[in-house]
């Protein structure tokens, strides 16, 4: 989909648009919008007067006036006086989604003074961004036409008519954001046979010489050139080939920041298969990936001064004839060897080889993502992705990143006494714990392979797509972890 946003120094009752959004705080009508409701006829006023609208969180009133702004959306952020960066977010994705489904071409927003509190403006301008994109994406690629034709929903106008220029800088950085936000959901929302491993390779290929970024993508012969026992033996059930992808993007000189994403692009649980129910949503065990590749489309076009190096491991994991079994035991790129107890615990075994690889960048840190355990759920709910590490600063980091960009995680131990969850009779260490701390034996599996170099581990299983309609996103794949990495990123420039 193609959708921008711009910063445009004007007031709201001076600018014409088919649809203005006004994100105004909760309580009485804002001072700051009496010239816009004096040119509007009192149409907001009366809003208020009639109790149509308060302003308490995400509530919207929809009004239709005469003249160059004949549709107005308020749009509630909660408590006045607030400004928090989630809040003008939320509520600009809550106005630039009602502007999509109306079948508005273009909009405008503006953030009331009382609103934004004390935000800082560059805050202002790059949240405003994210959320103009967040509630502008959709997926038509695989339906027919709809039966009723709208125009497509392009643009959206932020409005500033104080600190236009401060706004704008801010914008630079949420347009970039949120250009690979939309790109990682693009990615991840692609069922199983449009996104075999192959084209999550050519998607990566494409990025290079268009933002200046160093790709390399591992074939199978390659693969197997590589020793990566582990990453093999998942795809060994396959029709589809796997792939190893390399990204680099080099800003600066001096050890990378790694990030690693699982590539799992369809999940059948292979031979100890998963219930068919849900079954579907497998497709979305490439989040981990999609977020690495929107990360490095955010990294390409804002060129930050760091240097970053991006590992996507990617197969399908398939019940054939061909299939890894439960009992098997393989050897990773690492040299350790593992038992496969269960082929459906099956994105660490891609990790780990990924993890291993790692070592030749010399990192300063590594991070991985990866839509690892549905026991992360059960602990987190929705709302937040696990994380674990073995360096307290990098965990604090990612923790501040990911409260910054509103996908927010919450650290779990990876004390010594959860070790021996993975502890195997035949090989070095088994590839599941059980279910008791599921998700902890899970990242301790990981810690094995993440040696010689500052590691955490993000599990977003939870939180990397949504099967409820929420007011600023609907059903399907969130971009979680593109947001958080770009804040983690750009805090060690």
């Amino acid at each position: 989909m193609t959708f921008e946003t711009q910063v445009i120094p004007a007031a709201p009752e001076a600018h014409a648009t088919p649809l203005l959004i006004l994100l105004v705080p909760q309580g009485a009508l804002p001072p700051s919008l009496a010239a816009l409701d004096k040119a509007s006829g009192g149409a907001i006023a009366r809003c208020y007067a009639a109790g149509d609208f308060t302003g308490k969180k995400d509530d919207t009133v929809l009004v239709y006036v005469d003249g160059p702004r004949p549709r107005l959306l308020l749009v509630g952020v909660g408590v006045p006086g607030e400004g928090s960066r989630s809040a003008i977010r939320r509520g600009t994705a809550i106005g630039s989604r009602r502007a999509r489904t109306l079948g508005m071409p273009s909009a405008a927003v503006f953030v009331t003074p009382e609103a934004r509190g004390k935000l800082d403006p560059k805050d202002l301008g790059q949240v405003a961004a994210e959320g103009a994109a967040q509630g502008a994406w959709h997926f038509l690629k695989l339906k027919q036409a709809p039966e009723e034709k709208k125009p497509p929903y392009e643009r959206l106008e932020i409005l500033a008519p104080a600190d236009a220029d401060a706004i704008r800088a801010g914008h630079a950085t949420g347009a970039a954001i949120a250009a690979g936000h939309l790109a990682c959901r693009g990615i991840q929302v692609l069922p199983g046979n449009h996104l075999p491993p192959r084209r999550i390779g050519e998607i990566a290929a494409e990025l290079g010489p268009r933002l200046g970024i160093t790709v390399t993508v591992l074939d199978k012969a390659a693969i197997v050139k590589e020793g990566m026992g582990a990453l093999l033996a998942i795809a060994q059930g396959s029709a589809e080939d796997p792939r190893f992808i390399v990204l680099e993007y080099k800003g600066a000189d001096g050890p990378p920041v790694v990030l690693i994403g699982k590539g799992v692009t369809f999940d059948t649980g292979g031979i100890s298969i998963k219930p068919a129910q849900g079954m579907e949503d497998m497709k979305y065990d490439m989040s981990g990936a999609a977020a690495v590749l929107g990360t490095f489309e955010m990294l390409g076009r804002l060129r930050p001064k760091l240097h970053v190096v991006g590992l996507i491991p990617s197969a399908e994991n398939m019940p054939s004839g061909a299939a890894i079994k439960p009992g098997d035991v393989v050897t990773s790129h690492l040299g350790k060897t593992i038992e496969v107890v269960n082929t459906d615990a099956e994105g660490r075994l891609l990790l780990a080889d990924a993890l291993s690889y790692a070592r030749r960048f010399s990192p300063a840190c590594v991070v991985d993502i990866a839509t690892l355990t549905g026991a992360i759920t059960v602990a987190l709910g929705n709302t937040a992705s696990g994380l674990m590490g073995t360096d307290a600063a990098l965990v604090r980091d990612l923790l501040a990143a990911g409260v910054r960009a509103h996908e927010r995680a919450w650290e779990l131990p990876l004390w010594d006494d959860y070790r021996d969850l993975n502890k195997s009779e035949v090989a070095d260490v088994k590839n599941t714990g059980g279910r008791a701390a599921g998700s902890i034996s899970a990242g301790w599996f990981l810690r094995e392979f993440a040696e010689s170099f500052p590691w955490a581990h993000l599990d977003i299983a939870g939180t990397a797509y949504s099967d409820r309609d929420d007011p600023a996103m609907g059903k399907g794949p969130t971009g979680m972890g593109v947001r958080l990495f770009s804040e983690f990123l750009l805090a060690r420039v």
